[in-house]
């Protein structure tokens, strides 16, 4: 049975006070649903939020890192700077990276690679755009994401990773994926992860579901078969709302 994970993407949100009381009601309103909950704040506020989560069941993510151990790489953090901090996860390709920042999946794969080496749990993002969808290639354009993230993960490596599948057309529109529609690319990722790591860790890896989650349409997806829980952005910004993501995980 894989443990039901809620992640919340705060992206470039909020300011130093209101991220710790969000901290605080999240630790608060989460307790005891059976499910992992993790907080993923932007860089300036990891060390302040992780010092109010860590210790609690709710853990701590970071959203970038740089594949480089040290270096002249202004502006980056490198992994072990984050587990110094508390933090457990990294996200390592979100579409926000790839498309803004001109981040391949090459580079991704790096990253995968890096945080593994680190002692982080990568949650590797892979996602088609509309484009994309309408042309009929969502599986090509994930295959490519996932033999370049995971180029350098084995089988043995399958309790240490995360997938999310966020549709790039369904992240901060409004729009979402049907539960029908993520619950198919989702076995896709499954199967594929069976033909490449092996049936048992295909089985073991947690595949989330990222693209305007909240609380209205979290029980439908988050009850898909290979659904197993949900990157949230805008709506991990409202307490509330995120703990009854949560709660519908259950």
């Amino acid at each position: 049975m894989r443990t039901k994970l809620i992640a919340g993407n705060w992206k470039m949100n909020p300011s130093l006070a209101k991220g710790r009381e969000l901290a605080r009601e999240v630790v608060e309103r989460t307790r005891g649903l059976g499910c992992e909950v993790v907080v993923i704040p932007p860089v300036p506020l990891v060390q302040a939020i992780g010092e109010i989560v860590v210790g609690t069941h709710v853990g701590l993510g970071a959203q970038n890192l740089h594949p480089e151990r040290s270096g002249a790489y202004t502006g980056e953090a490198a992994g072990s700077m984050w587990v110094e901090l508390g933090a457990r996860y990294v996200l390592c390709g979100h579409s926000e990276r790839r498309q803004l920042f001109g981040e391949t999946s090459r580079f991704v794969g790096a990253k995968v690679a890096a945080a593994r080496r680190d002692g982080l749990v990568p949650i590797l993002c892979v996602g088609e755009t509309l484009d994309e969808r309408e042309a009929g290639v969502t599986e090509a354009v994930v295959t490519e994401q996932l033999v370049a993230g995971l180029a350098d993960v084995g089988a043995a490596d399958a309790d240490g990773i995360v997938i999310a599948y966020e549709p790039v057309w369904a992240i901060g529109t409004g729009k979402n994926a049907t539960p029908e529609q993520a619950q198919a690319v989702h076995r896709f990722v499954r199967g594929w992860l069976g033909q490449h790591l092996g049936a048992d860790a295909a089985e073991r890896i947690r595949i989330l579901y990222g693209g305007s989650v909240k609380a209205s349409n979290a029980k439908e997806l988050l009850g898909q078969p290979d659904i197993d829980g949900a990157l949230v952005g805008g709506a991990s910004l409202e307490a509330a709302g995120f703990a009854a993501i949560a709660a519908a995980s259950a």
